[in-house]
């Protein structure tokens, strides 16, 4: 599942802000049918929606400790623009216990020519998840 978006205009100046970007918000494939190229297929079809609405980039989340999808969407072009600490806080069994953190993952698109939207290293780049809109 995925969608354009962008921070509302009151965020504007927040080194925070979004422009307009597609988001990546769920992408799962059976493990039956893994290995197909479907999950390239599918973001690949975001991609496209993204550049034919002028969006700058793509991104998504994903855990650090999943080092599979990490390579599977840094073959399709993503790289890591910063880490948010405690991003996934889910472990239902003790909910005051810390999270874990998050990539967020980002691909430039046509508009973003100059590769604004992106960074190097960006895993050293920290944000609480109350920064990420």
């Amino acid at each position: 599942m995925g969608k354009l978006e962008s921070s509302p205009p009151y965020q504007q100046f927040s080194p925070h802000y979004l422009p307009y970007h597609a988001h990546i918000t769920a992408l799962t494939v059976s493990p039956f049918a893994r290995r197909l190229g479907l999950a390239r297929t599918l973001s690949s079809s975001l991609e496209r929606s993204g550049d034919s609405y002028d969006a700058w980039f793509v991104d998504l989340f994903v855990r650090k400790s999943n080092r599979i999808a990490q390579r599977l969407y840094e073959g399709m072009g993503y790289s890591v623009y910063r880490r948010v600490v405690d991003y996934y806080s889910d472990d239902l069994a003790d909910p005051g216990k810390s999270g874990e953190d998050a990539y967020d993952m980002r691909k430039p698109l046509r508009r973003d020519g100059k590769r604004e939207h992106v960074r190097e290293r960006g895993e050293e780049f920290e944000v609480a998840p109350e920064d990420v809109w």
